[in-house]
């Protein structure tokens, strides 16, 4: 065996090892297995078998071939084809293919019915290729390349199979789309029995969800009728109870400072001041107010068994907002996708200890990102003591949001404390007025921020352009922080002078590190081509300085038709490539990824700078010609001959 080999060998037995596989090397201590392979060369003569490795995982065989380099990974029939060859050379030379041999060999000769084979390639852990195959009696399934083994272990292996093999919907999906599908229905009723605006909305369902995390009141609200308050001397309203819950939870939870406490609790005064949310509605038998808790009790609190509940309840005031604002319309918002969100911290490269300024925060996504990527940070601490310390100092001291909007303050806020945390710094301002110089002094080293688009529409408004609101964070963090935005790809070219002149000033004080084309549905149905900007703040861009442009519009996120963006399965590797080539400088084709020397009358975006030096091939061209052909004859047929220089008969 090759040396190089050898080395894909230790990478995989210690990647499988790691998450708590035991892997044998070419043989199994299973009577029954090592029979099987007694018979099982590669070379068909009858002779012994020798597989890379060999692992049970709950009820599963799992069987691993690996080649050194990545030209071996598979010999498929044709290039778009999902059937391997299964010849003597391609068995013998190919990794998937040997692995789909071993492991169809095993079960038709053992009672071992369920195998997954593994045909993996490569010599560096960072670009390695792994393909799991399901095999079964009944014949083989090609599953998408993986990263790792971790789904593969005795607690994931069943959730795999049901989801990948069998393609059913899993547990944790199941209870999600249950929850979401209760947000569109939600959204209906508060407008069919109570006819509030969009804007009011998601401040009701805000002030509902703060409320019931308060025992007392559902006790008050969902246990008594109208006419057991009324016995029992209750004579507040529905509209009272809820507020008076409201008030309390951020009590217990210790929403500070008193102001902020205030302009929240002033956002939820009209729940109490109108008589037809308490008022008994001749359709429900009771209070609009009434009905909206018990549905979400109901069909949300009560729904959630297998995940955090934080993290469902969160998901589901995220979806809840996206009818009522994700269109651009009532708030006039537009929420960042939750896979973006997460994508720009990993990008940045979060650690627990960095101080985060998010100053155009909305519904708090990247606060919620940040601090999600930062308790994971914090399992390589040592001791429960240092883990619990290190929370309570993110909760309470590194995340600071700005919010100009009172009512989206109100949201943010209610969004944070959701997520299990009331004392995030969220602060009611303009962040353009806000002096670079107080912020500073705060010291944040990282930046995240989806800025309102399209604001500068003349000279008058040019202050309230993408590109002031990337000038003014910037300047408004600290030493070498690191910042990520998402603006419209227009904000990159430098429409004006003015833009160029920002652009100019961002380069003379800043770095730019480079800038992520992404997928055009991004922020489906509002229609913008967004990109992900970074940079190094305070510190002036190097004239030799290669920043990085990548083309990440297929990101493994495609339209489903009513439903929105979902992923197709091939999200977590693409994103992986990314993360590969932006924080560890893995090599990529120029379509993917250019670096380049940059001006600040360049446009920053990867079409740029990107030249396609690759010569067509002859089908290629004579696919091209076919086609203007085609077009010719078409316009002639149909009378505009004159396009092409011919006189009309």
């Amino acid at each position: 065996m090759r040396a190089t080999e050898k080395m894909t060998d230790h990478i995989i037995f210690n990647m499988m090892v790691n998450v708590g596989l035991k892997p044998e090397p070419e043989k199994s201590q299973i009577r029954e297995i090592q029979n099987a392979l007694k018979t099982a060369s590669k070379r068909m003569t009858g002779k012994t078998g020798k597989p890379e490795f060999i692992a049970l995982s709950g009820n599963y065989l799992i069987i691993v071939e690996d080649k050194a380099d990545t030209k071996y990974q598979a010999n498929y029939m044709t290039d778009k084809s999902d059937t391997l060859l299964m010849d003597i050379p391609s068995v013998e030379d190919y990794a998937e293919n040997g692995a789909l041999h071993y492991a169809q060999h095993i079960t038709c000769y053992t009672s071992f019915k369920k195998a997954f084979a593994f045909g993996c390639s490569g010599t560096e852990k960072d670009n390695l290729r792994i393909r799991p195959i399901y095999v079964s009696e009944k014949g083989y399934k090609i599953l998408p390349l993986v990263r790792d083994f971790s789904d593969f272990t005795d607690t994931n292996i069943d959730d795999y199979y049901q989801t990948k093999v069998l393609e059913n919907k899993s547990e944790k999906e199941l209870e999600f789309e249950q929850v979401m599908n209760s947000a569109e229905q939600l959204h209906e009723d508060l407008r069919n029995y109570a006819s509030l605006s969009e804007n009011d909305k998601p401040v009701i369902v805000s002030g509902l969800l703060l409320a019931l995390r308060n025992k007392k009141f559902r006790t008050d609200m969902l246990s008594m009728s109208a006419n057991e308050k009324k016995r029992l001397g209750e004579n507040r309203s529905d509209g009272e109870i809820v507020y008076d819950a409201i008030e309390q939870h951020m009590k217990e939870v210790n929403v500070e400072p008193k102001k902020k406490k205030e302009q929240v609790l002033n956002q939820f005064h009209f729940i109490k001041l109108r008589p037809q949310l308490s008022a008994i509605h001749p359709a429900l038998g009771k209070s609009p107010l009434k009905y909206f808790a018990e549905y979400i009790h109901s069909k949300v609190l009560a729904s959630i068994c297998s995940n955090s509940p934080d993290d469902v309840l969160g998901e589901f005031y995220k979806e809840f907002l996206r009818y009522s604002g994700g269109d651009g319309k009532g708030l006039g918002i537009v929420l960042t996708p939750s896979h973006i969100t997460r994508l720009m911290v990993d990008l940045l490269n979060v650690k627990y200890y960095d101080k985060i300024l998010d100053p155009c925060s909305g519904t708090g996504g990247f606060l919620v990102a940040a601090m999600a990527k930062m308790f994971e940070d914090i399992e390589k601490l040592r001791t429960v003591k240092e883990r619990n310390d290190a929370k309570d100092e993110i909760k309470k001291q590194l995340l600071h949001g700005i919010e100009m909007d009172e009512r989206m303050f109100s949201i943010a806020t209610t969004n944070m404390i959701l997520r299990g945390d009331g004392k995030a710094n969220l602060e009611c301002a303009d962040f353009l007025t806000t002096p670079s110089e107080d912020l500073r002094k705060e010291r944040f080293s990282i930046g995240l921020m989806n800025p309102p688009y399209s604001q500068a529409k003349n000279k008058m408004t040019s202050h309230l352009s993408e590109l002031s609101f990337i000038r003014h964070l910037l300047d408004s963090l600290d030493d070498g922080a690191r910042c990520a935005v998402i603006v419209p790809q227009s904000t990159m070219v430098g429409k004006t002078i003015n833009d160029n002149n920002i652009k100019k000033y961002i380069l003379d004080h800043h770095t730019l590190e480079g800038v992520i084309t992404l997928n055009t549905q991004t922020f489906y149905p509002v229609g913008t081509n967004p990109v992900i900007a970074i940079f190094t703040a305070h510190e002036p861009h190097p004239a030799n300085h290669y920043s990085k442009f990548i083309n990440f519009k297929d990101d493994g996120y495609e339209i489903s038709p009513h439903i929105g963006l979902l992923e197709n399965g091939t999200h977590e590797q693409k994103k992986q490539q990314l993360l590969d080539c932006w924080l560890h400088n893995a090599s990529a084709h120029s379509s993917f990824m250019v670096k380049a020397k940059v001006e600040p009358t360049d446009e920053w975006l990867h079409s740029f700078y990107y030249f396609n030096d690759e010569i067509p091939s002859e089908e290629d061209f004579e696919k091209t010609m076919a086609d203007y052909l085609t077009f010719e004859f078409k316009m002639i047929a149909n009378g505009r001959g004159y396009l092409f220089d011919y006189e009309e008969d």
